[in-house]
Protein backbone atom coordinates (compact mmCIF):
# COMPACT_ATOMS: atom_id res chain seq x y z
CA UNK A 1 0.00 0.00 0.00
CA UNK A 2 1.35 3.30 -0.83
CA UNK A 3 1.29 6.25 1.31
CA UNK A 4 -0.10 9.29 -0.07
CA UNK A 5 1.99 11.60 -1.49
CA UNK A 6 5.56 9.11 -1.54
CA UNK A 7 5.92 8.33 -5.41
CA UNK A 8 6.10 4.16 -6.03
CA UNK A 9 9.68 3.52 -6.93
CA UNK A 10 9.27 0.73 -9.73
CA UNK A 11 11.83 -1.68 -10.45
CA UNK A 12 13.97 -1.17 -13.20
CA UNK A 13 13.30 -3.72 -16.47
CA UNK A 14 16.18 -6.28 -17.03
CA UNK A 15 16.70 -8.52 -20.33
CA UNK A 16 15.42 -11.89 -20.11
CA UNK A 17 17.92 -14.73 -20.85
CA UNK A 18 16.96 -15.00 -24.91
CA UNK A 19 17.40 -10.61 -25.11
CA UNK A 20 20.42 -10.85 -23.23
CA UNK A 21 21.84 -13.36 -26.05
CA UNK A 22 20.41 -11.49 -28.93
CA UNK A 23 21.59 -8.30 -27.75
CA UNK A 24 25.23 -9.58 -27.40
CA UNK A 25 24.91 -11.37 -30.72
CA UNK A 26 23.88 -8.20 -32.28
CA UNK A 27 26.46 -6.18 -30.78
CA UNK A 28 29.14 -8.62 -31.78
CA UNK A 29 27.97 -8.67 -35.19
CA UNK A 30 28.01 -4.59 -35.28
CA UNK A 31 31.69 -4.71 -33.93
CA UNK A 32 33.01 -7.31 -36.33
CA UNK A 33 31.43 -7.10 -39.53
CA UNK A 34 32.17 -3.34 -40.24
CA UNK A 35 35.89 -4.66 -38.87
CA UNK A 36 35.77 -7.12 -41.62
CA UNK A 37 34.83 -5.34 -44.19
CA UNK A 38 37.52 -2.84 -43.21
CA UNK A 39 40.24 -5.10 -43.59
CA UNK A 40 39.18 -5.91 -46.99
CA UNK A 41 38.70 -2.45 -48.63
CA UNK A 42 42.25 -1.65 -46.67
CA UNK A 43 44.32 -4.67 -48.24
CA UNK A 44 42.49 -4.54 -51.84
CA UNK A 45 41.83 -1.25 -52.35
CA UNK A 46 43.72 1.06 -49.45
CA UNK A 47 40.09 2.70 -48.61
CA UNK A 48 38.63 2.79 -45.17
CA UNK A 49 35.15 1.11 -44.81
CA UNK A 50 33.85 4.84 -44.40
CA UNK A 51 35.86 6.24 -47.41
CA UNK A 52 34.03 3.51 -49.31
CA UNK A 53 30.78 4.55 -47.88
CA UNK A 54 31.32 8.27 -49.00
CA UNK A 55 32.57 7.81 -52.41
CA UNK A 56 29.61 5.17 -53.34
CA UNK A 57 27.03 7.35 -51.54
CA UNK A 58 28.31 10.45 -53.66
CA UNK A 59 28.39 8.02 -57.04
CA UNK A 60 24.60 7.69 -56.55
CA UNK A 61 23.66 11.52 -56.40
CA UNK A 62 22.78 13.58 -59.08
CA UNK A 63 26.11 15.27 -60.65
CA UNK A 64 27.85 13.13 -57.98
CA UNK A 65 27.98 15.82 -55.33
CA UNK A 66 26.34 16.24 -52.20
CA UNK A 67 26.67 18.81 -49.43
CA UNK A 68 29.03 18.08 -47.07
CA UNK A 69 26.83 19.04 -43.69
CA UNK A 70 24.25 16.21 -45.76
CA UNK A 71 27.17 13.61 -46.25
CA UNK A 72 28.19 14.07 -42.81
CA UNK A 73 24.65 13.28 -41.64
CA UNK A 74 24.47 10.24 -44.03
CA UNK A 75 27.81 8.98 -42.92
CA UNK A 76 27.05 9.11 -39.23
CA UNK A 77 29.90 11.82 -38.37
CA UNK A 78 30.65 15.20 -37.06
CA UNK A 79 31.21 17.78 -40.03
CA UNK A 80 35.07 18.42 -38.81
CA UNK A 81 35.36 14.89 -39.28
CA UNK A 82 34.52 14.35 -42.26
CA UNK A 83 35.61 17.20 -44.05
CA UNK A 84 39.50 15.84 -42.43
CA UNK A 85 38.41 12.37 -44.35
CA UNK A 86 37.35 14.63 -47.54
CA UNK A 87 40.79 16.26 -47.24
CA UNK A 88 42.46 12.72 -47.47
CA UNK A 89 40.38 11.96 -50.48
CA UNK A 90 40.74 15.17 -52.24
CA UNK A 91 44.61 14.98 -51.92
CA UNK A 92 44.22 11.32 -53.83
CA UNK A 93 42.16 13.09 -56.47
CA UNK A 94 38.69 11.14 -55.47
CA UNK A 95 36.82 14.78 -54.69
CA UNK A 96 37.17 18.09 -54.97
CA UNK A 97 35.01 20.87 -52.95
CA UNK A 98 33.46 23.78 -54.08
CA UNK A 99 30.74 26.30 -52.74
CA UNK A 100 27.51 25.05 -53.69
CA UNK A 101 26.29 26.90 -56.46
CA UNK A 102 22.45 27.21 -55.07
CA UNK A 103 23.82 28.86 -51.51
CA UNK A 104 27.49 29.83 -51.25
CA UNK A 105 27.53 29.62 -47.36
CA UNK A 106 27.71 25.88 -48.24
CA UNK A 107 30.24 23.58 -49.04
CA UNK A 108 29.77 20.84 -51.70
CA UNK A 109 31.33 17.33 -52.21
CA UNK A 110 31.77 16.24 -55.60
CA UNK A 111 33.51 12.68 -56.96
CA UNK A 112 35.98 12.92 -59.23
CA UNK A 113 36.38 10.97 -62.20
CA UNK A 114 39.03 9.61 -61.27
CA UNK A 115 37.22 9.05 -58.15
CA UNK A 116 34.47 7.15 -59.29
CA UNK A 117 37.01 5.15 -61.65
CA UNK A 118 38.99 4.11 -57.88
CA UNK A 119 35.30 2.94 -56.59
CA UNK A 120 34.18 1.26 -59.63
CA UNK A 121 37.44 -0.43 -59.18
CA UNK A 122 37.03 -1.32 -55.43
CA UNK A 123 33.39 -1.77 -55.60
CA UNK A 124 33.48 -5.93 -57.10
CA UNK A 125 35.99 -7.07 -54.00
CA UNK A 126 33.88 -5.36 -51.34
CA UNK A 127 30.67 -6.42 -53.11
CA UNK A 128 31.92 -9.98 -52.85
CA UNK A 129 32.85 -9.60 -49.20
CA UNK A 130 29.64 -8.31 -48.20
CA UNK A 131 27.96 -11.16 -50.49
CA UNK A 132 30.64 -13.83 -48.51
CA UNK A 133 29.64 -12.18 -44.78
CA UNK A 134 26.47 -11.45 -44.62
CA UNK A 135 23.80 -11.99 -48.06
CA UNK A 136 25.04 -15.31 -48.84
CA UNK A 137 24.64 -16.87 -45.32
CA UNK A 138 20.95 -15.47 -45.40
CA UNK A 139 17.81 -16.71 -46.67
CA UNK A 140 15.95 -14.49 -48.57
CA UNK A 141 12.98 -14.75 -46.05
CA UNK A 142 15.76 -13.67 -42.95
CA UNK A 143 16.85 -10.73 -45.33
CA UNK A 144 13.07 -9.64 -45.95
CA UNK A 145 12.98 -9.79 -42.37
CA UNK A 146 16.06 -8.16 -41.34
CA UNK A 147 15.01 -5.34 -43.50
CA UNK A 148 11.82 -4.77 -41.65
CA UNK A 149 13.59 -4.95 -38.00
CA UNK A 150 16.35 -2.37 -39.49
CA UNK A 151 13.31 0.02 -40.81
CA UNK A 152 11.51 -0.52 -37.33
CA UNK A 153 14.66 0.22 -34.95
CA UNK A 154 15.67 2.61 -37.29
CA UNK A 155 12.21 4.68 -36.95
CA UNK A 156 12.17 4.25 -32.96
CA UNK A 157 15.90 5.91 -32.80
CA UNK A 158 14.26 8.97 -35.54
CA UNK A 159 11.53 9.45 -33.43
CA UNK A 160 13.20 9.22 -29.70
CA UNK A 161 15.63 11.85 -31.36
Amino acid sequence: MSVPGESEVSEPRWLTGDQLAAWRGFMKLLQRLPAALESQLQQDSKLSFIEYHVLAHLSDQPERRMRMSELAVMANTELSRLSHMVGRLERRGFVRREPDPHNGRYTQAILTEAGYAYLAEAAPGHVARVLDLFIDVLDPDELRTLHRISDKVLARIESAG
